[in-house]
């Protein structure tokens, strides 16, 4: 049976898989609030808007450093996750927008971020809408945690069942190199990393929106498969996935 009646939508593909993204997905390292400093582009008054913001993890970097941060998310079960999270920050505004029609006002942030989805944005309309609401002189944070593909044994077994079952995983990672055609940037990488025993390694893949939930009919052996992965490379019940934390910084033209 073909995968392809399984693929969503992308703005309303990650409502079944709140409760993974928020237990199981790595944060980001606080390099990238000291890399953004050390260039000039993070003062403490500076307004933020974090685009496709989910369930909150990097605005709650922005947040914990004083800057008001606007999360805007269109899904609607992320948006409130986050809410329900960030709720002790009071510099913290959510709503219901999108890269292409955030609902900020002209000329109103200093700085937008994305975290993990640039690549669902519409090149053209985001950047015509960024343009719209950065302030003069504003910049854009591109941000992901981007699994380590080849040196250790794991992370080529890991990427091969990426592979196998994931949906449409290879049209993900291809949207991520639009960002060349979006600005001039310079790149930054930190390294990353979470430890996970096989509950939070399940979770950490089930909040993946390229793989398969339990209504799909290859669930069951895919999760025999995991475990199977997880059984060979665990240490002590422990297996550590590395993440090179990429940061793109830079104004649009």
């Amino acid at each position: 049976m073909s995968n392809r009646k399984y693929a969503i939508e992308p703005k309303k593909r990650f409502s079944s898989r709140v409760e993974n993204y928020i237990k199981y997905r790595p944060s980001y390292p606080l390099k990238i609030i000291e890399f953004l400093k050390g260039k000039k582009n993070l003062a403490e008054d500076a307004v933020i808007a974090d685009i496709g913001s989910g369930t909150g993890i990097l605005a709650k970097l922005f947040l914990d450093n004083g800057n008001e941060v606007y999360g805007i998310e269109p899904n609607k079960d992320m948006r409130e996750a986050a809410e329900k999270t960030l709720q002790g920050y009071p510099n913290f505004t959510s709503l219901d927008g999108s890269a292409e029609s955030t609902g900020l006002e002209e000329n109103s942030v200093e700085l937008i971020t994305a975290g993990q989805a640039f690549h669902w944005f519409d090149v053209e309309e985001s950047k015509r809408e960024f343009k719209r609401i950065l302030k003069p002189n504003g910049n854009v944070a591109l941000i992901w945690n981007n699994r380590g593909k080849s040196g250790a044994e794991f992370n080529s077994s890991y990427e091969n069942f990426i592979l196998k079952y994931g949906i449409d995983y290879k049209e993900v990672r291809k949207n991520e190199k639009n960002v060349d055609l979006f600005f001039n940037y310079q790149k930054e990488t930190f390294d990353n990393f979470q430890d996970l025993s096989f509950t939070s390694f399940k979770g950490r893949v089930l909040s993946s929106s390229y793989i398969p939930l339990v209504d799909n009919p290859i669930f069951p052996k895919m999760i025999l498969e995991l475990e199977d992965l997880f059984n060979k490379h665990q240490r002590n019940g422990i297996i550590r996935i590395e993440y090179d934390t990429e940061i793109y910084l830079g104004k649009l033209e």
